[in-house]
């Protein structure tokens, strides 16, 4: 795998629209009392695509009529999304809402219905007005102009701030844009997928190829974050490929695939540093790094399990250097491995050396525990295999934002 950025460029005003054929805009529909609460992203043209959903039981209708549009042929020419409600737990009518958001939109850009995907996020358990919805779609297909920057606001629901990325690179000498939108902050563990992501390139691939890359991406990106270990019934990433840029279509063996693939994980991963950054009420990024493990398996497990600890999210929090946490979340994770052969840092800080704590100065741990990014390295002395995890601490702002989530 390529790393670094020497060979491609991370453009300083992101949007998900900066891929050639893509537009987004977003408007406020009346979902929420003010602020932006639908949107949607429009391809010139039907899209390669690809998806990963939530494994949540309770799957909600949005992702039931995304997976029947993704079922014909795999292409996509848009995606409308609202805030504000999830229409999860709504049962035939909440499926038939959904139908009918992707099917209102479908009519107004005059393409095919299962060329439109449909997402929703917010409170759980309540129906969409679907008279607010119908008006907003018109206002946003019909009145509004590409504001790529009002779609990635229409997105959010707990969210501090928007989250987007956009990198360009050279295939076969013809310039190629990779761009994200992400919204996620709190309800966030996800499995197969994150809250909401949607990815937009100009390149040229097939649906099959973006599907694998996709989800081989996610399971080192978004699959490896976590804020409060809640799985959303809405968790989508969606991934649209207009082909404009022009170059032979990117296969694995294409001689450019490994720079693309790069910077398609660095586009996923960043976005999911920002989700876990942003988690309700957190003051932390936490990065849990594992090496020495026995199998990636072990490493994703071990490192997931520790960022998603509460008892390490406080002590982050508190800015309390209680490697014992580290070392009990490793445990459970993983009962086979031996407590003799681990050693654990923060930062540059050894607190554990073969299981035992060393002689460390608690002042330097705790300015380690005081940065805006936190880093636990683990080294379990198991084998060969490594994985990182990202997630943020625990706060009592988390406890009030989530008290009074509906009211």
């Amino acid at each position: 795998m390529i790393t670094g950025t020497d060979w491609f460029q991370i453009l300083e005003n992101p949007s998900i629209a900066l891929p050639a054929g893509f537009s987004a805009k977003g408007v406020h529909a009346g979902l929420k009392r003010k602020r932006k609460d639908l949107g949607i992203i429009q391809c010139e043209v039907p899209a390669s695509a690809a998806a990963v959903y939530t494994v949540n039981a309770f799957q909600a209708p949005p992702i039931k009529v995304t997976q029947e549009s993704m079922g014909v042929e795999n292409k996509l020419q848009a995606v409308v999304v609202n805030s504000a409600i999830a229409n999860a737990c709504t049962g035939e009518r909440g499926l038939e809402d959904a139908r009918q958001m992707r099917d209102q939109a479908a009519d107004l850009l005059n393409i095919p219905s299962h060329l439109v995907a449909v997402a929703s996020t917010g409170v759980i358990g309540e129906y969409l007005p679907m008279d607010r919805v119908t008006t907003g779609l018109q206002r946003l297909v019909t009145e509004t102009d590409n504001q790529p920057a009002a779609f990635a606001e229409a997105i959010l629901t707990t969210d501090t701030c928007t989250k987007e990325i956009a990198v360009t690179l050279e295939i076969d000498g013809k310039p190629v844009t990779i761009a994200g939108v992400a919204k996620g902050s709190g309800m966030i563990h996800p499995n197969m997928a994150t809250m909401l992501s949607f990815i937009t390139t100009d390149a040229k691939i097939g649906p099959d190829h973006l599907q694998r890359l996709l989800w081989q991406t996610t399971d080192e990106t978004f699959n490896m974050i976590t804020v409060d270990g809640d799985t959303s019934t809405n968790d989508m990433v969606l991934v649209m490929a207009s082909g404009y840029a022009g170059h032979r279509p990117l296969t694995g063996q294409h001689p450019d695939w490994a720079r693309f693939q790069a910077a398609f994980q660095y586009v996923c991963e960043a976005l999911s540093k920002m989700i876990a950054r942003d988690g309700e009420g957190a003051t932390r990024l936490i990065q849990v790094r594992v090496e020495g493990a026995p199998s990636k398996e072990a490493a994703r497990k071990v490192a997931k399990s520790v960022v998603g600890s509460n008892l390490v999210k406080t002590a982050v929090f508190g800015e309390d250097a209680n490697w014992g946490r580290v070392i009990c979340a490793a445990g459970y994770a993983d009962p086979s491995l031996n407590p003799e052969n681990m050693d654990i840092w923060l930062g540059p800080v050894q607190v554990v050396k073969k299981g035992m704590a060393t002689d460390f100065r608690e002042e330097l741990a705790e300015q380690v525990l005081k940065q805006d990014v936190v880093e636990i390295r683990l080294d379990l002395g198991a084998g060969m295999e490594e994985a990182v995890a990202w997630g943020c601490d625990l706060t009592y702002e988390y406890v009030r934002i989530n008290a009074s989530y509906r009211t």
